[in-house]
């Protein structure tokens, strides 16, 4: 349903200077930034409730030299960060793409927690891969439902209007090509034609399109998705008409430790605190450490595409400060057992495979060695009993490819040229992860929700004003 249609002729019901289409966290910072440069918005949200692809995450914000960072002792820069970004994806994102969120996403995350109260913390107990420092930041309950909730409480404290069960079904075009409005159809499939001067695509990816998840990223088409339904890839497929540039549209986060058939993601602190990955026969068979991204399609290649995460209860204490592993163990994901047999007994694998499996790892890290995978176990403290598992799949969370934007968050065209009134933010704009699933650095998703979320916000605002101006 993602067409443009000609706006040619065309009267809308009513027309707002700023629509912003998808009410995830891209799309209500964008909206509480353009609302403070003094811009009338509007947020259409598809679901009854905005919640997005955030609600499903940890709600976990990579940002350096904040003053969460630096009351925890923790040095860290904009550099620093741009830098772990670009060697984590292999020197392929744009470097001034990488450096534009990087200085931009800490001041965001302060601006959050000065204007709008959300009571933001650094995670400061342990590193996820590929950061050299401890940057990940997040509200009380370490979950992306608090997160949402709380942006969805600023914007309506805010008086800015949000329409939900309001789906945008086309865009109205000029040649330009401007934006001219938008259709929603609503739920009783009537529909609505709404104007604007500025629409900014918040909307995620396409993660829930499998026939472009096959096009794209056909070694993921048969995984289980988690992220949201409505990411059908409208926001890509709008600007591709419009003849926007995009790239890396191969690009993409997915996840290792999603709880089967729970359905519930499990920390990869599971694994970075010294926990390992063993299939059904009880075995290790990859180096779990290098990221949770890249680690879905090697869980999904092993047998039935199970994978069981095996830790202790000293790595289940770090886990539990977030909600998600908390519910796990509610809901008896978590399996619990006082030897490597009787584990082994509840995980319905071989006693004597996994026990030499652990074994194996305990003189590892007793000899602070590395494995045949790549893995080092230097510094890894041993497991010890109590132990714990969970039975995991491989997911695909999120596409990080895009369209392209520049400074300003406006979407640019296949000649580099900025479209006139079109913005985009979180996963509906090209990402920093490059073209592979082991190029996502913990975060990245949220990284350009929140940073690019209140650059196209202002700038969305910063031009309407501009044009209204006499």
């Amino acid at each position: 349903m993602s067409r443009i249609l000609s706006a040619e002729g065309v009267t809308f019901e009513f027309t707002v200077p700023v629509v912003v289409i998808g009410g995830g966290a891209a799309g209500m910072i964008a909206a509480l930034a353009a609302h403070e440069r003094g811009a009338e918005v509007l947020v259409l949200e598809r679901d009854a409730l905005p919640q997005g692809s955030t609600a499903l995450s940890a709600g976990l914000i990579p940002a350096p030299g904040t003053r969460w960072q630096r009351a925890a002792g923790i040095e860290d820069s904009p550099e620093r960060f741009a830098a772990d970004i670009i060697a984590k994806a292999k020197g392929e994102p744009d470097p001034a793409d990488v450096s534009r969120v990087a200085r931009a996403v800490g001041p965001a995350l302060e601006w959050l927690a000065d204007r709008y109260g959300l009571p933001f913390s650094v995670v400061d107990n342990f590193t996820y891969p590929g950061h050299s420092a401890r940057r990940m930041h997040g509200l009380p309950s370490r979950s992306g439902a608090e997160l949402i909730d709380r942006l969805r409480g600023a914007v309506e404290a805010a008086g800015i209007d949000v329409l939900c069960e309001a789906h945008v079904t086309a865009l109205y075009a000029d040649d330009g090509p401007r934006v001219r409005g938008v259709e929603v159809t609503r739920p009783d499939g009537s529909v609505e034609r709404v104007g604007c001067a500025a629409l900014i695509l918040a909307c995620n990816g396409y993660g829930g399109n499998r026939a472009l998840v096959e096009r794209h990223v056909p070694e993921l088409a048969d995984a289980l998705y988690f992220g949201h339904p409505g990411n059908q890839g409208d926001a890509l497929l709008w600007g591709e008409a419009l003849g926007a540039a995009t790239r890396h549209l191969s690009g993409h986060q997915g996840h290792g430790s999603v709880a089967h058939p729970a359905g519930i993601l499990v920390t990869w602190a599971t694994v970075t605190e010294g926990g390992v990955q063993v299939n059904t026969e009880g075995k290790r068979f990859s180096n779990e450490a290098q990221g949770y991204s890249e680690q879905a399609a090697v869980v999904l290649r092993q047998p039935d595409g199970i994978a069981w995460t095996v830790f202790d209860e000293r790595i289940a204490a770090v886990a539990r400060q977030f909600e998600d592993f908390r519910q796990a163990e509610a809901m008896g994901a978590v399996l619990s057992a006082d030897s490597p047999a009787d584990l082994a007994r509840l995980m319905k694998v071989d006693a004597d495979a996994l026990a030499a499996t652990l074994a194996e790892v305990g003189r590892l890290k007793a000899a602070g060695g590395s494995d045949g995978f790549g893995r080092s176990f230097a510094g890894s403290a041993p497991l010890v009993a109590p132990y714990r598992a969970v039975r995991v799949t491989g997911a695909l969370f999120h596409t990080q490819g895009g369209l392209v934007v520049d400074d300003g968050a406006r979407v640019v065209s296949g000649e580099g040229a900025p479209l006139p009134n079109l913005y985009a933010a979180g996963g509906a704009a090209c990402g920093v992860s490059g073209s592979k699933a082991s190029g996502y650095l913990s975060g990245n998703g949220l990284l350009t929700a929140v940073a690019l979320g209140r650059i196209a916000g202002a700038a969305a605002a910063d031009a309407v004003k501009e044009e209204s101006t006499p």
